[in-house]
C-alpha cells in the first residue's frame, strides 16, 4: 500500500481513484472503444447515444421485416432470448456498479485536493472552533520552532533575553522629581483657569493631563484637574477620580503648579465659545510649540479668565522647549499621576497570581501598586522561593487596526470581505481616500513594515530568541480578532499564555467591567512590572508609555523586545528556504540592535524615551 496522497495505492486520493477506475473500465470494455462506458470528469457512464442508436437501427430492421417475417417472431425471440436477457442484466449490473463508484469515489475526489504548503496562507477562516479555523502563514517555520523548542526544553537553555543586553542601561537613574529653584516665585502670578477636556483611551488622556501641567506652568495658570470626554469608541464614563488620586496629584506638583478641583462657580455659567474661550484642535497645531501658546492662548487668557480646551490631545511639541517644562512634564507622568487604590489593590492580586509570590520584586511594583504589595508572606509560603519570571505581550490585533491596515493576513477571501465590511462601517474617510489614490498590494504593505504582527508571527520572534515553551506570557490588549483560533499558533508553541480574565474571578473584575480605561490601567501594571516587555507595534500609546516606565524605573533591568516589521517581514519572506539556525540569528540581531541604549533624540517623546537631562541623572 502506498501512503496516503500518493499517486499508488490510496483509493482515497484522486490519483487512485483514477487508476482504479481506468482498469475496471478496461476490464468491461475489452479492446472495443465504443462498447461498455466513457469517462466525463473521472467517472464512468454509458455511452447513451451509441446505446440509443443501436436500438433504434434493430428496431427499424424489425418493423420492416414484420410482415414477411410474422410467423418467425416468435422462433427469432426464442433464439435470442438469452441474449435479450443477457444485454438487460448487464445493464442493470451496470448501472448499479456505476452509481456505487460514484458514491463512493466522488467524495474522496472533492475532499481530498492536496494543496501545497505555500497556499496554506489562503486557509478559510471560518470552520470549526466556534465558527473559525485556524490560519496559519507560516507552516515550515512554526514546524521547526516547535523542535527548536523541544530541544531547548531538553538542553534546558535559558534565553538571554531575560536581561537587559546593555550594561550602561543601569547608569540612569529618575530624578525629574528634583527641585528647581527656578520655579520658585511663579506661584504668586495667575493669570486665568485653565480647564481642559481630554480625549482617547487611558494612555492619550495620560498625555493630556501631563501637557496641560507644563502649558499651566508656563502660562502662569491655575489648573482645573482635567476632565475625560466620553467616547463610542472607548464607551468609558470614568473621570479623573477615577483612575488617578487627585489629592496625590496636587500635593506632588503644588510647588510647581496650581491645581483645583473645580472651576470657580463664577466661571462655571460663561458660554466659552461665545466668549472666545473655547480652544479645538483647529485653533492649534499638532504639537504646538510655546511661543504659539503665549501668542495665540495668552491674550484669550489674559482676557476672559478661562480658557476651555475641548479635545486636548498631542498639541505641545518636545522640542523646542525650556528644560523646566520639559522636567515638569516627566514629574508629572512618572511621579505625580498614581492609580487610585482600587487599580492597586487589584493590579497588585494580579501581580501576584502570575508570580506566585506576593513580595515586590522591583523598583516598578513600589511605584504601580505603592502599599498593596508588600514583603510580608502570605499563606505559609516559603520566603526563600522565587517568583516566577513572566514575559508581557502587547499583541496590538484587534479588529480596528488589523481593518485598518488593509493587510493581508492569510484568511482567504471569507476574511477579505469580513474585513472590508467593517472598514466600510467604521472607516468612511478611510475609503473615500482609497478611491481617490493608487491602489498599494498586499505584498509592498507587508515589506514596508506596515502591517500589525500576527499572533504567529509573535511566537515565531519568541522562539528565535530562545524563550523556551513553557514560559509564562501574560497576553494584555483588547479581544484579538479572530479569537481563540488566531491565537493557536501562538499557543500550540506556548502554552502558558495567561490574561487578566485567566487570573482574576469574575467578582474581582465585576468593579472596572464597562471601564474600559480602568481595565487597560491592569494591563498597564502588568506589562510595566513585567520581567520582560514585549511589544508588536511601537507606535502604540500602551507600548510607548510601559516602555518609558520601565526605562525611568527599571534600574537597566527591565529589558524590552521592539521587532521592526520591516526587517522581520523580510525574514519571515523566506519562509520555504531559510534553516532554523539563519532565522534564530536575524532575528536576535533585529531585537539586539534595537534595545541599544541612547539619549531621547530631538522631537522625540519624553514619555517613551526618558532617557535625557530632563528627566533623569546618569552616573559614571
Amino acid at each position: 500500500m502506498g501512503k496516503p496522497g500518493s499517486k499508488q495505492g490510496d483509493v482515497n486520493s484522486p490519483f487512485g481513484s483514477f487508476k482504479y477506475q481506468f482498469r475496471y473500465q478496461k476490464m468491461v470494455q475489452g479492446n472495443d472503444h465504443t462498447k461498455g462506458r466513457k469517462m466525463s470528469g473521472g467517472v464512468y457512464q454509458w455511452d447513451k447515444l451509441d446505446l440509443f442508436n443501436g436500438l433504434r437501427s434493430n428496431s427499424m430492421k424489425l418493423g420492416s421485416l414484420k410482415g414477411a417475417y410474422v410467423g418467425k417472431k416468435h422462433t427469432w425471440i426464442r433464439k435470442h432470448f438469452s441474449s435479450i436477457v443477457f444485454t438487460v442484466l448487464l445493464m442493470a449490473i451496470l448501472f448499479l456498479l456505476d452509481s456505487l463508484m460514484g458514491s463512493i469515489f466522488e467524495p474522496s475526489v472533492l475532499q481530498s485536493n492536496p494543496t501545497p504548503n505555500k497556499l496554506s496562507t489562503e486557509t478559510e477562516m471560518f470552520g470549526d472552533d466556534g465558527g473559525k479555523n485556524a490560519v496559519q502563514m507560516y507552516g515550515r517555520l512554526a514546524s521547526m520552532a516547535s523542535s527548536a523548542l523541544v530541544e531547548r526544553e531538553l538542553k534546558q537553555e535559558e534565553s538571554e533575553f531575560w536581561k537587559e543586553s546593555y550594561r550602561k542601561a543601569s547608569l540612569w537613574s529618575p530624578c525629574a522629581d528634583r527641585k528647581e529653584s527656578t520655579s520658585t516665585g511663579k506661584l504668586q502670578s495667575n493669570t486665568g483657569y485653565i480647564l481642559v477636556s481630554a480625549n482617547g483611551g487611558l494612555n492619550q488622556q495620560r498625555v493630556a493631563v501631563c501637557n496641560a501641567v507644563a502649558v499651566a506652568s508656563l502660562l502662569n495658570a491655575t489648573l482645573v484637574i482635567p476632565r475625560f470626554l466620553y467616547s463610542n469608541v472607548w464607551k468609558d464614563p470614568s473621570q479623573f477620580g477615577d483612575i488617578y488620586q487627585e489629592d496625590y496629584f496636587i500635593k506632588t506638583l503644588k510647588d510647581e503648579v496650581n491645581i483645583i478641583k473645580n472651576l470657580p462657580s463664577h466661571l462655571e455659567s460663561l458660554d466659552f465659545k461665545e466668549i472666545g474661550s473655547l480652544i479645538t484642535d483647529a485653533d492649534l497645531t499638532k504639537e504646538a510649540t510655546p511661543i504659539e501658546y503665549v501668542n495665540k492662548i495668552l491674550p484669550i487668557l489674559s482676557k476672559n479668565g478661562v480658557v476651555h480646551f475641548l479635545g486636548y490631545g498631542n498639541r505641545l511639541g518636545f522640542d523646542p522647549l525650556p528644560s523646566e517644562l520639559q522636567r515638569l512634564r516627566c514629574k508629572c507622568n512618572y511621579h505625580a499621576l498614581k492609580f487610585v487604590p482600587k487599580i492597586q489593590e487589584i493590579g497588585s492580586l494580579l501581580i501576584r497570581r502570575i508570580r506566585k509570590y506576593d513580595g515586590p520584586v522591583n523598583k516598578l511594583d513600589k511605584q504601580l501598586l505603592g502599599n498593596f504589595i508588600t514583603n510580608t508572606r502570605l499563606n505559609g509560603q516559603d520566603t526563600d522561593r522565587e517568583p516566577l519570571k513572566y514575559l508581557a505581550l502587547h499583541l496590538r490585533f484587534e479588529v480596528d487596526m488589523v481593518a485598518y491596515s488593509l493587510c493581508d493576513f492569510g484568511g482567504g477571501q471569507v476574511e477579505k470581505d469580513e474585513l472590508q465590511t467593517y472598514r466600510e462601517a467604521h472607516f468612511p474617510l478611510l475609503m473615500q481616500r482609497l478611491k481617490k489614490s493608487k491602489p498599494v498590494s498586499a505584498e509592498e504593505l507587508r515589506s514596508s513594515g506596515r502591517c500589525p504582527l500576527t499572533p504567529e508571527e509573535a511566537a515565531l520572534v519568541l522562539s528565535g530568541l530562545g524563550f523556551m515553551s513553557d514560559t509564562y506570557i501574560y497576553l494584555a490588549g483588547s479581544k484579538i480578532y479572530g479569537g481563540k483560533s488566531r491565537l493557536r499558533p501562538l499557543t500550540n508553541l506556548y502554552p502558558n499564555l495567561i490574561t487578566k480574565e485567566d487570573l482574576l474571578t469574575p467578582t474581582e473584575l465585576a468593579p472596572f467591567n464597562n471601564f474600559s480605561s480602568q481595565l487597560a490601567a491592569l494591563d498597564f501594571i502588568a506589562c510595566a512590572t513585567s520581567d520582560v516587555f514585549a511589544i508588536t507595534d511601537s507606535g502604540s500609546q500602551l507600548s510607548s508609555l510601559v516602555l518609558g516606565f520601565r526605562t525611568y524605573y527599571g534600574g537597566g533591568h527591565a529589558p524590552t523586545l521592539r521587532p521592526s516589521k520591516k526587517r522581520l517581514a523580510d525574514i519571515l519572506s523566506k519562509n520555504q528556504t531559510i534553516n532554523w539556525n539563519n532565522f534564530e540569528a536575524r532575528v536576535k540581531n533585529m531585537i539586539t540592535e534595537a534595545q541599544t541604549v541612547r539619549l531621547r533624540g530631538w522631537g522625540r517623546s519624553i514619555y517613551r524615551q526618558p532617557r535625557c537631562p530632563e528627566c533623569m541623572c546618569r552616573f559614571q
